[in-house]
């Protein structure tokens, strides 16, 4: 049944939900979308669309699917629908989202996934994450003088390219979990690559936003740019050559991008690009490994919070904040109170302290994972913590009692363009994966593969050391970079009860918590709890949510000592409550819908 789905909403479906992309960032709910007749769209997606629009979750028994895109949600609960697990479905989902939303992930990017499997009740993580080159060296993104290099000219080219990820994950996860065939899991992705897809507008405003960087190399402009004009909102777009990449990994494995033909693309893109020093070679590519790791899990009240550990920081930073929340009373205080906003924002500071300290990828540095999260030591870090008092000085704590380590504070940018899944299949396994290829459109790279390369390496540290104590975060060959990627399973009685995560750099530790705490403390509902809107403090300045302006909220903020300012979220929150019902969620501000059955 959802093969006729798909078909019948292949093109029409994106025109109409993407017709109004600038009322998704701007508002909660959008007004209204385009009057076009949805009379050929399947009633599963009419409900999900219309439940959307009016702010409300929708609800399954069997299975459920939140991805960013529609033409990804389609693609995954065709397979659910067909008896698949929530591994075959993220697969099908993910390669979709690599051909409609290709600013944002892909094949040329990594990933962090946790999976709980329901027969043997325990999470499993995966680590998909980027690594350097061999030949990379600690001073990769300085200058000749030892200064940092500027962002924006480390990540355009090969420097800032580390090993992908994603095909190996992909591979993993339904190695461990999979029921479909792998080759059937690309139908869609092929199927769309070769007779199009619809434009979305967040797409179209990503390409006229970066056109300059986008013109940098002529792979990359012919795609993005053809006939020299930039693709615009529901232009049908084909890429055929997205499409014989996916045929070769669905009939020939992975070893076709690690080792073989598009292996091969991979290299001679890069030495294409503008960049001559450290870049990847073919022993990088063929000594990638994705790497199963521990979850990072913290009690919160009754509920289990479990994430992803290092070379992610999420996992830390969220169980940082929330087991230094759970001394305040939050609940009663209620989202509206400034001082509610107050406590977050110093608990969020204090996280980020410990983040830019002590975080990077463990397989090269220690990281006192236990130590940051053990609930002695955020009792002392919630203690500095006084309501209606801005915290004056915030500093690293003291994890390992007077042991602390000789690193020095981080240097690294983190550029939001990343997406999220949430799966929860009919045999009760659920996933959780948060996907990117770092900035939006990476390093601007297009293989001839047809898919992007990723600028990841620009997460390291841009210096090594400071004041002759190194970065932890800092460049190594091999090493992964640390991220802000936070896919969240919560827990109760042992039993899944919240799948969640989003995009969206370093922000998405907050956007996790906020929804969290949303649904958690305030009893709203899963939709209700990744639409509210948002206020963040991560390094002493409050940035608040523009939707807020008519609240008391920046007055109150600042008569208790911070810098305030107002901005756009662009968060991207998709998240399931399992109950009685599934429930499903996504952000308003972006184009992704629920579906499920």
């Amino acid at each position: 049944m959802l093969k006729k789905i798909f078909v019948l909403t292949s093109l029409f479906l994106l025109q109409i939900i993407f017709s109004n992309a600038d009322q998704l960032s701007d508002k909660t709910v959008p007004e209204s979308f385009n009057s076009l007749s949805v009379e050929e769209l399947s009633p599963e997606v009419k409900k999900s669309l219309d439940n959307k629009l009016k702010g409300k979750m929708v609800t399954a028994e069997n299975w459920m699917i939140v991805t960013a895109n529609p033409y990804a949600s389609v693609a995954g609960a065709e397979i659910l629908e067909k008896g698949g697990t929530a591994a075959d479905a993220m697969v099908a989902a993910q390669v979709v989202l690599g051909l409609v939303e290709p600013e944002s992930s892909g094949l040329g990017g990594g990933a962090f996934l946790l999976y709980y499997d329901n027969n043997k009740n325990i999470i499993t993580t995966l680590d998909g994450r980027e690594t350097a080159p061999l030949k990379a060296s600690s001073s990769r993104f300085q200058k000749e003088n030892g200064q940092p290099m500027k962002f924006f000219d480390a990540v355009v080219g090969g420097l800032s390219v580390g090993t992908p990820g994603v095909p190996a994950l992909l591979f993993e996860a339904h190695k461990k979990w999979g029921l479909i065939n792998w080759n059937e899991l690309f139908d869609n992705g092929i199927l769309l690559s070769e007779n199009g897809f619809s434009v979305s507008k967040k797409l179209s405003e990503s390409i006229k936003k970066d056109e300059q960087r986008l013109h940098s190399f002529k792979q990359t402009k012919d795609y993005f740019f053809p006939n020299g004009l930039a693709l615009a909102h529901q232009d049908i777009k084909k890429n055929e050559s997205y499409a014989s990449t996916l045929k070769l990994i669905s009939n020939s494995g992975i070893e076709e991008f690690y080792e073989g033909k598009i292996a091969e693309d991979i290299l001679n893109t890069l030495k294409k690009s503008n960049s001559e020093k450290q870049l990847l070679e073919e022993k990088d590519l063929k000594n990638y490994k994705i790497i199963e790791r521990p979850p990072v899990c913290i009690k919160y009240k009754v509920y289990d919070v479990c994430g992803m550990g290092p070379p992610s920081s999420g996992g830390i930073a969220v169980a940082q904040i929330l087991g230094i929340l759970e001394k305040f009373d939050l609940k009663s205080l209620g989202y509206s109170n400034p001082e509610t906003w107050q406590i977050i924002g110093d608990a969020t500071r204090l996280a980020f302290a410990d983040r830019g300290l002590y975080v990077a990828d463990s397989d090269y540095v220690f990281v006192p994972t236990e130590s940051l999260i053990d609930k002695k030591y955020l009792a002392t870090r919630a203690y500095k913590i006084k309501p209606g008092e801005r915290i004056l000085d915030v500093k690293p704590g003291d994890p390992l009692l007077n042991q602390t380590l000789n690193y020095s504070k981080n240097y690294s940018i983190e550029r939001p363009s990343t997406t999220h899944i949430s799966i929860v299949d009919q045999y009760g396994n659920a996933l959780s994966m948060t996907s990117s290829i770092e900035n939006a459109f990476g390093s601007r790279l297009m293989t001839q593969g047809g898919f992007l390369l990723n600028n990841q390496l620009t997460d390291f540290s841009f210096k090594d050391e400071v004041d002759g104590k190194l970065i932890a975060n800092r460049v190594q060959p091999g090493k992964r970079p640390r991220s802000s990627m936070s896919p969240t399973i919560i827990l109760k009685d042992g039993n899944p009860i919240l799948v969640t995560g989003s995009p969206g750099g370093s922000n998405i530790i907050n956007f996790v918590v906020n929804s969290i705490i949303a649904f958690l403390e305030w009893d709203l509902d899963i939709q209700q709890s990744v639409s509210l809107p948002h206020a963040i403090n991560k390094w002493g300045k409050y940035e608040i949510e523009e939707s807020l302006k008519s609240t008391n909220l920046k007055p109150s903020l600042e008569s208790m000592g911070y810098e305030t300012k107002y901005r756009k979220y662009f968060s991207g929150l998709n998240a399931i409550h399992i109950g009685e019902m599934l429930e499903g969620g996504t952000d308003p501000r972006r184009e992704g819908i629920v579906l499920g059955n």
